[in-house]
């Protein structure tokens, strides 16, 4: 008996360190392969669900939430939003994109907001703005109702402090050649980024050697209170008016239509509109105006609109150019000329039609000006412009 209960106890405790034995196996290799590569199939899969919610719209599970959760950049939608001017003049469209997107007008001709409106100045350069300190002094007090757009060569890089009001105002711009249509289409890319704001109701291009006439609050009263846009377009006998027109230009342009004026213009946004979207006269203009027969700086835009809006025109510029020297330019005035004298003689000694009625004040602009006489213009400007 003692032998059997012996035996039993030898068998328990063979038992007993046999389990703890098999307790403290190591773990079977081929159940951890199994298990790492379950792991790795369920990374697959998450990775896999991501990227399809991401790329193909499935998100059942944000379809839930989407009603609760909106970025903490999103902004509600607004009038205010859809119609703010962009804050970056460099944008990344062609010229087709920009014309297109500078042609959207409103059907409905009432604005739904209270809308200040603005004159868009155009400066139409090949690099730096020498008289920037008068035009500096021009602008100052009236922000908000003026905007500035630069177009310069495109190797040029501007370096206006951030204080300037030209400080990032450069367009995407490309090469303008004198007499060229690139001269008309630098115009063109002017008026179509102009265009993207709305509040932009008139628009006046500038050169470089452009200065002011006048005050800003008298420049704005007086454009803002016309009745017609600010265009030269005189049918002008000789070979340097009718001289110029090509009969390949028919039947768009005949030569009882032909104009010539000013390049230098002020045109309200009606008509800044009807030259972007212009796909009618350019091409004949592009074809048959060219250099040195034709210059259609001074005819395309002239022509143009005398055929299709007459009765917007004042048929004058406001720039006063002095082409009495003779020859392809205008006269150039430097540091000697600029006298209290000069002014007088281009401000006082003018008439012309304003609102069809005569008047005295017709010039608000004046060039062409080099930069030595940027100094004595700075002397002059509080008592001769009142700037």
């Amino acid at each position: 008996m003692q032998s059997r209960m012996g035996a039993l106890e030898e068998g328990k405790e063979s038992a007993i360190t046999t389990s703890r034995t098999s307790q403290s196996r190591p773990f079977p290799l081929r159940q951890l392969q199994f298990f790492v590569l379950f792991l790795i199939i369920c990374l697959g899969a998450s990775i896999v669900s991501m990227y399809m919610v991401r790329h193909f719209g499935i998100h059942h599970v944000a379809l839930v939430q989407s009603n609760s959760f909106k970025p903490c950049f999103e902004q509600p939608e607004s009038i205010e939003n859809w119609i703010r001017p962009p804050s970056n003049l460099l944008h990344t469209m062609n010229d087709t994109e920009l014309f297109w997107r500078a042609t959207f007008v409103p059907r409905i001709k009432s604005y739904p907001l209270k809308r200040t409106r603005k004159i868009a100045f155009m400066f139409l350069t090949k690099g730096p703005l020498p008289m920037a300190p008068l035009w500096e002094r021009f602008f100052s007090g009236h922000e908000g109702l003026y905007s500035i757009y630069v177009h310069s060569l495109p190797s040029y890089t501007a370096n206006y402090s951030p204080s300037s009001v030209f400080y990032g105002r450069q367009i995407p711009s490309q090469v303008a050649e004198w007499g060229m249509m690139s001269m008309c289409d630098a115009e063109r890319r002017l008026l179509a980024n102009a265009l993207l704001d709305i509040s932009n109701e008139w628009f006046i291009l500038l050169s470089e050697s452009c200065i002011p006439l006048q005050n800003f609050s008298i420049v704005y009263r007086y454009i803002s209170r016309s009745w017609y846009s600010f265009m030269g377009s005189f049918d002008e006998p000789g070979p340097y008016g009718r001289g110029r027109y090509s009969e390949h230009m028919a039947p768009e342009v005949n030569l009882s239509d032909w104009r010539k004026g000013s390049q230098w213009f002020e045109i309200s946004r009606e008509l800044a509109v009807r030259i972007v979207e212009d796909t009618t006269y350019y091409p004949k203009f592009k074809q048959f105006c060219t250099p040195h027969g034709c210059y259609v700086d001074e005819h395309y835009f002239q022509t143009m609109l005398s055929i299709n809006t007459p009765q917007l025109l004042a048929n004058r510029s406001l720039t006063y150019v002095d082409w009495s020297r003779g020859g392809a330019h205008p006269a150039t005035f430097g540091k000697d000329d600029i006298k209290e004298e000069f002014f007088k003689r281009i401000l006082e000694e003018q008439t012309c039609l304003y609102n069809n009625q005569p008047s005295t004040l017709c010039l608000l602009f004046a060039r062409k000006f080099a930069p030595n006489a940027l100094d004595p213009l700075l002397e002059i400007a509080s008592k001769v412009f009142r700037i």
